[in-house]
């Protein structure tokens, strides 16, 4: 039962992570709009840059991409509340049972590793070389987040074997 509820508060934790990652984009829209701007617009990179062509200008489509992010985000925080309460709901149940429940928990940490893997440390950090700036540089930020899913997906993916009891 103790592994089971670890499972469920570590899940729910992300949950709250993604939560508040959720209401910073919200309440304070402009300061991590200016990041997904530099970003895209790729105007602190490295002098010389000969990948400048790929920058994007269009504050439209700047807005565009934040909006995704916040929209993946939201996704994100709501299918780790969901599967959380899932999990405690079958908490005493059989193991083949709460390894169902923890299916959908699987599929919410995936989708926010998405998120920081290919938004961006692929996407930002490699095609808008993100790396390249150190005022708009995120990719350590997206490492660890990255990480610590990866880290409770395994955790959550172990199979149940416990008994209900």
């Amino acid at each position: 039962m103790a592994t089971r509820l670890s499972k469920c508060l570590l899940l729910a934790t992300v949950a709250l992570l993604y939560t508040f990652i959720v209401f910073n984009n919200t309440t304070d829209y402009n300061t991590n709009y200016q990041f997904v701007r530099h970003v895209l617009q790729m105007d602190t990179t490295l002098p010389g840059n000969h990948g400048l062509w790929r920058a994007i200008h269009s504050p439209a489509i700047h807005i565009v991409f934040y909006l995704f992010i916040i929209l993946w985000e939201a996704v994100t925080a709501v299918l780790c509340w969901w599967a959380t309460l899932r999990m405690l709901r079958a908490l005493s149940a059989t193991a083949a049972n709460f390894d169902h429940a923890k299916q959908l928990g699987i599929a919410a940490l995936t989708l926010g590793m998405l998120l920081w893997f290919g938004a961006f440390i692929v996407i930002g950090g490699e095609w808008f070389l993100m790396w390249q700036s150190h005022l708009w540089n995120g990719q350590g930020a997206a490492f660890n987040n990255f990480a610590i899913l990866g880290i409770v997906l395994l955790y959550l993916n172990l199979p149940d074997t416990a008994t209900a009891r």
